[in-house]
């Protein structure tokens, strides 16, 4: 492997020299990326912070009255508790194992999107079925949807590699399986979700090495599609006028309300913000601003500093995320290399989604902050996608010391 120019272009020297000597019990031996690891932390823990911050008033509004001002705190750690749990189970299951199980899991996650349609079991909640209740808690299936997706398509572009010129037999099967799991979405309704997959599942065939005549034809066909969606529907196409002009008295108290709030709470908090706690906005002004607006309250309370802060943990965990799956992919591990990568699109452009409809430059879309925003299953799939991710890097590491994962 030290004789693999593509093997040592991504090894640091550390690492080359751990491949020479006896593994030791540091850092690297260890077999955690540290600085992933608390990175992922620190979002997490300031997530909790901003979640009991922007839901502690709650209470005074009549609809949430039967609850008290620590309850979505309360229910956010203990979703963290059970994200820790999970992901630690995550980290010890070989990535070989999550090849083989691909396919089920994203049989079982089919199974769940239609199981949430049925009335009685699935959850409704403003107009839309996307939850199964287990309980006090719940459970959204479009969030194990994105990891199973990831995991299929990762494992099918590997079983794939000697037709992926052939566009009958290399794209068009993956893309019948993400267009079933869109209809199941689009049922609920759950369209940001299945924007997100299916960029997830372009972005892997376009990694796994697709002809880029064949992946420029996908995009324009998905461009289409996602144009007609919001063409055929009539409030679909009201919050894109009300983006377009959320200050219109037509669409203020409409389907611009969120949006012209959300600009008023990043605009309150200037560059150091008004203090954590301090917000207005969360007073009942500005909707979700827990879930889908957390950001908003963050750039009130911390003003540009922190909504710049926040960006910079993203793109750096998104870059470190995606060198880790090239790292894997200099290593002939490609399974592992494009889970990675997947990973780093769903992370970053998730994120991406959400900052940019906080922040006024995309149309309003619910989609949640990962790692930080209110959820529980969000909050679960994102921790266990990243220990994943850190279970490959510890299978890197351990091949570059010559040992086997």
């Amino acid at each position: 492997m030290i004789g693999n120019p593509a093997a040592r272009r991504w090894m640091r020297p550390d690492q080359v020299g751990a491949r020479l000597r006896p593994a030791r019990h540091d850092k690297v031996a260890s077999g955690i990326d540290q600085p992933l690891m608390w990175v992922t932390v620190a979002l997490l823990a300031w997530g909790l912070v901003m979640v009991y911050s922007a839901s502690i008033a709650l209470p005074d509004n009549p609809k949430f009255a039967r609850y008290d001002h620590a309850y979505f705190l309360t229910r956010h750690a203990l979703f963290l508790g059970f994200s820790f749990v999970f992901g630690l189970l995550a980290f010890q299951v070989p990535l070989a194992a999550w090849e083989k199980w691909a396919p089920w899991f994203f049989v079982a996650s089919l199974l769940l999107l239609v199981v949430v349609l049925i009335p009685g079991i699935g959850k409704g909640v403003n107009g839309a079925r996307r939850w199964i209740s287990f309980g006090p808690l719940s459970f959204q299936p479009s969030e194990l949807a994105k990891f199973a997706v990831l995991l299929y398509a990762a494992d099918y572009m590997v079983r794939k590699m000697e037709v992926k010129e052939r566009f009958f037999r290399a794209v068009l099967p993956m893309a019948g399986a993400v267009a079933v799991v869109g209809l199941l979405l689009l049922a609920e309704p759950d369209m940001g979700a299945f924007l997100v997959i299916s960029v997830i599942a372009m972005g892997i065939l376009f990694l796994g090495g697709v002809n880029a005549r064949m992946f420029f034809l996908i995009a324009a066909v998905m461009t289409v599609a996602f144009t007609l969606m919001i063409a055929l529907s009539d409030w679909r196409r009201e919050r894109i006028f009300a983006y377009l002009d959320p200050w219109d008295e037509k669409h203020a108290l409409g389907k611009g309300y969120q949006l012209s709030h959300s600009l008023i709470a990043i605009g309150r908090g200037e560059v150091l913000g008004v203090g954590l706690g301090g917000s207005v906005e969360k007073l009942h002004w500005l909707p979700e601003a827990h879930t889908d607006f957390l950001l908003a309250v963050i750039g009130e309370e911390f003003g540009l500093v922190g909504v710049l802060t926040v960006i910079g943990l993203f793109l750096w965990m998104t870059r470190r995320i995606m060198h880790i799956g090239r790292q894997a992919i200099a290593l002939d591990r490609v399974f592992a290399g494009l889970v990675a990568q997947g990973v780093g699109i769903w992370i970053g452009f998730q994120a991406f989604i959400n900052m940019g409809v906080n922040l006024g430059a995309l149309p309003t879309k619910g989609l949640t902050l990962p790692l930080m925003s209110y959820g529980g299953s969000a909050v679960l799939m994102n921790v266990i996608a990243i220990a994943v991710v850190l279970r490959i890097d510890a299978e890197n590491r351990t091949l570059m010391r010559g040992g086997r994962p």
